[in-house]
């Protein structure tokens, strides 16, 4: 019984204080581990992209990627942590062993490579961010994925243009 009205007395306490109860949703989790992991991802590929390009635009393009993937990465982080969830801190498996493999590229051949995977990557995002945009559960992810569509819908045009 006292454990009850200790629990029913921090209740009205942060209620009272404006703190919300909510755990973050399953799909809001789920679009912070994969948009953190996609965006590490990205900047990473986008450095390789800077030092392993051949074709001048592969080399813009890659410095975009770190520039503005590294942006999103840090306004993510932000807007997770007031949510509770958790930003990871290295892509997945999967974009790990796809570095690997673009790792061990160079000219033309990671120029085509780095194309492949940009437009791949991108259309993931974007597909991952409209479901978010539209269908999120927090206001603050939400409106960040809202925010972050445009540039990534940019991204995929431009990959989709490189040589």
């Amino acid at each position: 019984m006292k454990k009850a009205f200790a629990s029913a007395l921090f209740a009205i306490a942060a209620c009272a204080a404006g703190t919300a109860f909510a755990a973050p949703s399953a799909s809001d989790t789920d679009f912070v581990k994969k948009a953190g992991q996609a965006g590490m991802a990205e900047v990473a590929a986008g450095r390789m992209a800077e030092s392993s390009g051949q074709s001048p635009s592969v080399k813009t393009f890659g410095q975009r990627m770190v520039t503005d993937h590294s942006k999103a990465g840090d306004e993510l982080k932000s807007v997770a942590s007031k949510g509770g969830i958790s930003v990871p801190t290295s892509p997945s498996s999967e974009q790990k062993a796809a570095a690997q493999k673009l790792a061990k590229m160079k000219g033309a051949d990671f120029d085509k490579a780095y194309a492949k995977q940009m437009v791949s990557d991108h259309e993931e995002a974007v597909a991952l961010f409209q479901k978010e945009a539209s269908s999120g559960t927090d206001p603050d992810l939400k409106a960040f994925a809202q925010k972050t569509l445009p540039t990534l819908q940019e991204h995929l045009k431009m990959a989709q243009a490189l040589p």
